[in-house]
């Protein structure tokens, strides 16, 4: 018999009166800025950690430093949370027929924060970076941006810049808000990889500018009083209306839900999802937006054993009893996977057959691929070698690691022993996604435009599977997808291809995405979120408490 879920919160002490059984923060208010209720005027974020560096090409994709990037920089285009495009810093664009050309027109007047202004060869600069980087030095170019195809851009004069490709690039327009596409002055730019590991030398054309920041501290922003060229879509225009907003580091989940309880921090970020319910009981709103991009799931690289052997991979996923996840680990906000793409993505059709829960079927493939023999704590052998390999679950994603240990017994049923390891973010990086020889990749990956899923797939991108290029129909679909002329012609191949991914078990499926949690103070108005669920604050209010 299963335990439901409102049996697992009410163990776990939070149900209708878990909050009152939340320890106090103690020295929270202290963190967020506020011995007793935080300023009218200013807003306060608790944060987990921003380990992930201040290198923009890296730190802007982050779930946690992105929250700061949002309130320092612009973007070209707005691209809100179904992938609408409308205008930002560009005003108007054209395209040409076959999508292999793009002109920009950009507003007049503005300036980063240096003064420096926001023109075409401004612009030009962040294309490069973007779209190139600078290997040699380490400064990587921004993965999602459709660089493979990007042939060069052009001033045509101080306002307008013409962007050509090499083949259709349909994903180039709405990618440009995607939030690794912030744009920076030419100076943070052209600094060294050191010097841009600083975020005072990161320089933005926002609606906040930065007063002070302490690594595995805080961050805090005020206002930029002549900022006057918000997007459209957030619903105002000039400064910001808060003075000033301070993000604090408390890594520990309980605290900065404890002090969210206590009206000690506007926001807290990335509580543990099984406290939500009793948030909502008392009032308090919770943003868990879902994003466009993959589901969460995992990639397995196909070079590393036993995951160079198709029907490993395929028991892996038909072993993973899904349902039970939800019912334990996250709460009614959280919804199944039907593919490897977010159900948000127009794209997306639902291929949950391809890797539904069927144990027998997954013991069958274990039995067919020669891991027969058992170990004396019954776990599969095969010529007196264990089945086993370690999942280290992603520090970007609440509930990561109770998920992950729930899977280890899924397969541990199957006879597949499963180590599980929590990192911290800079170590996990080094041990999972910087290490080859790690066989499984937990993905938490965000995109705003489905074409720019070929970048990831094969070694003309991330390479995520590790295939190179030695799967024929995967490099046909990819460069399908990359070079479709049309909307239409392009989703039958998306789903040609994702048949293909999940038949051959490259990417395991687990649920729909929802990375980011906001437990918020009902007091605030005004906040929006984009296409990856990244809040903007420029438009946000407080009304005073009671």
């Amino acid at each position: 018999m299963r335990a439901s879920r409102r049996a697992v919160l009410q163990t776990l002490g939070v149900g209708a009166l878990g909050l009152a059984a939340l320890p106090l923060a103690g020295c929270v208010a202290d963190r967020a800025g506020a011995e007793s209720a935080v300023r009218v005027d200013e807003l306060t974020f608790l944060i987990s950690n921003l380990d992930g560096g201040w290198v923009p090409s890296k730190s802007a994709i982050s779930s946690y430093e992105a929250n700061v990037w949002q309130q320092l920089t612009d973007k070209l285009v707005h691209t809100d949370a179904e992938g609408k495009v409308s205008p930002w810093i560009a005003t108007r664009w054209e395209q040409n027929a076959d999508a292999t050309e793009y002109v920009l027109h950009l507003r007049d007047g503005v300036t980063f924060s240096d003064g420096t202004p926001l023109d075409a060869a401004a612009v030009l600069a962040n294309l490069e970076a973007w779209a190139v980087g600078r290997p040699d030095e380490g400064i990587a170019r921004v993965g999602l941006f459709p660089g493979g195809t990007y042939e060069g851009a052009e001033a045509l004069d101080d306002h307008t810049v013409r962007v050509t490709f090499t083949a259709p690039t349909l994903s180039f327009l709405p990618t440009l808000g995607y939030h690794g596409c912030q744009l920076m002055a030419p100076s943070s730019i052209a600094a060294s990889l050191e010097e841009q590991s600083d975020l005072a030398a990161q320089i933005g054309s926002g609606p906040f500018v930065l007063e002070s920041w302490a690594a595995s501290d805080h961050v805090r922003l005020v206002r930029r009083e002549d900022y006057d060229w918000a997007p459209e879509a957030l619903g105002t225009s000039g400064p910001a209306q808060l003075s000033a907003l301070t993000f604090s580091v408390l890594p520990d989940d309980t605290l900065r839900a404890s002090a969210a309880r206590a009206h000690q921090t506007d926001i807290s970020y990335n509580v543990n999802p099984q406290v939500l319910d009793a948030f909502t009981e008392a009032g308090f709103h919770i943003e868990v937006p879902r994003y466009l991009g993959f589901v969460h799931g995992y990639s397995l690289r196909t070079t590393v054993a036993p995951f160079d052997d198709v029907r490993v991979r395929q028991a892996f996923t038909r072993g993973i009893d899904r349902a039970e996840i939800l019912r334990t680990v996250f709460t009614d906000a959280w919804e199944p996977a039907t593919s490897w793409l977010q159900s948000g993505v127009p794209e997306t059709t639902d291929l949950t057959e391809l890797f539904e829960y069927d144990p027998e079927l997954a013991a069958q493939l274990l039995d067919e691929a020669g891991w027969t023999g058992r170990s004396a704590e019954g776990y599969r052998t095969r010529d007196g070698e264990e089945l086993g390999f370690t999942i280290y679950p992603t520090p970007y994603l609440t509930g990561s690691v109770p998920e992950a240990e729930l899977i280890g017994q899924h397969l541990g049923r199957l006879g597949i022993r499963v180590h599980t390891q929590k990192l911290d973010i800079p170590t996990w990086t080094e041990r999972v996604t910087n290490d080859p020889t790690q066989g499984v990749a937990e993905v938490t990956r965000s995109f705003v435009d489905v074409g720019t899923v070929a970048g990831v797939i094969t070694d003309e991108g991330e390479d995520w599977f590790q295939v190179g290029s030695s799967d024929a129909e995967l490099v046909r679909l990819r460069d399908a997808v990359a070079g479709a002329a049309s909307r239409e012609d392009r989703a039958g191949v998306v789903e040609e291809l994702s048949r293909h991914v999940l038949e051959q078990a490259y990417f395991i499926p687990l649920e729909q995405n929802v990375q980011r949690i906001y437990v918020q103070s009902p007091e605030l108005r005004g906040i929006t979120f984009n296409a990856v669920a990244i809040p903007s604050y420029h438009a946000a209010t407080k009304e005073a408490a009671a």
